[in-house]
């Protein structure tokens, strides 16, 4: 089961101003997170970004803030966004089959949304170098479990050269020389 640009949403879920902080190896999501925006960007893959109870946690980090279009940003209460309307909504008005989900925290909130959208029919792309949480135990048992139900985990370059599929394509050049280093 390979990602395609065609196929394929990214989805950014909680990664804020008052969590990014204290989960283990921020600058490392952060970057990862950047080169998907900006990969998806330039193949034209949507993008949803979610923002857990921002009112508590803050807004997405700054960051991140000018990789997406204001447009692209919802905010969820539930810690799955398979559970907010608005987020299966948009998701299922894309008709994209593949969710590409990266994010904080691996075994919260990335979990119970990549669970949710895998029960819901969606094949489910778990971006591990660009998902943590607070403690590496955490993220380990989460992704773990997210494989056991069916997702797939992959990494941040996997997405980009799945998503291209090809060395001719016309976006090739860009991808390598500005996100693949």
């Amino acid at each position: 089961m390979l990602m395609s640009a065609a196929d394929a949403c990214l989805m950014v879920v909680d990664i804020q101003e008052r969590l990014c902080p204290v989960i283990e190896d921020p600058r490392t999501i952060l970057y990862n997170a950047t080169r998907l925006l900006r990969g998806a960007a330039l193949l034209e893959v949507p993008v949803l970004v979610t923002e857990h109870c921002p009112q508590s946690i803050g807004p997405t980090m700054v960051d991140l803030r000018e990789e997406f279009s204001p447009g692209s940003l919802v905010s969820k209460t539930a810690f799955s966004a398979a559970a907010e309307d608005a987020v299966r909504d948009r998701v299922a008005a894309l008709g994209r089959k593949q969710l590409v989900i990266c994010g904080t925290e691996a075994h919260v909130c990335v979990l119970q949304t990549a669970l949710g959208f895998r029960a819901l029919g969606y094949e489910v792309f778990i971006v591990t170098d660009a998902s943590g949480s607070r403690r590496a135990a955490d993220r380990e048992a989460g992704v773990a479990r997210m494989v056991s139900q069916g997702c797939q985990a992959v990494t941040t370059e996997m997405v980009l050269f799945e998503w291209m599929a090809r060395a001719d394509h016309p976006r090739f050049r860009d991808i390598l020389q500005r996100l693949i280093k």
